[in-house]
Order: C-alpha cells, then structure tokens, then sequence
C-alpha cells in the first residue's frame, strides 16, 4: 500500500475521549482509513483497508477481544 498524502487528513477522535490523550485518531481517506496516537501527532500512522477497518469495528462491536 503506498502511503497517502496526510497533510489534508480530517482526523477525529471518538465522542467517548476523555481528553486526556488516551485515545487513537481516525481519519477516512479516500481508500483507507488512518489511525494515529492522539498523545503523539508525529507517531507512526496505521493504514487499514476499508474492509479490514470495516472487520475490525465488527469485531469490536461483537466483544470479540475479551475484557
């Protein structure tokens, strides 16, 4: 996957943020979706592919990571 231009990246963080820089960004980009540490702005972003983000927020949902 060739990585995306981020510099007009819209990021968000979920409703649920305590503001304390305990959560991920996500921002939607044209055929992925990014994640980044909400602490740390220059750290590493992850891309997933729609589906896979798709499958992963499913997985979530549906309680599939125990705890």
């Amino acid at each position: 996957m060739n990585a995306p231009d981020l510099t007009t990246a819209h990021w968000v963080k979920s409703s649920y943020s305590s503001g304390e820089g305990q959560c991920v960004e996500v921002a939607a980009l044209t055929h992925t979706i990014a994640t980044r540490d909400s602490k740390n702005l220059n750290s590493p972003v992850l891309l997933f592919t729609r589906d896979d983000w798709r499958d992963f927020i499913g997985a979530v949902s549906r309680r599939e990571f125990g705890g």
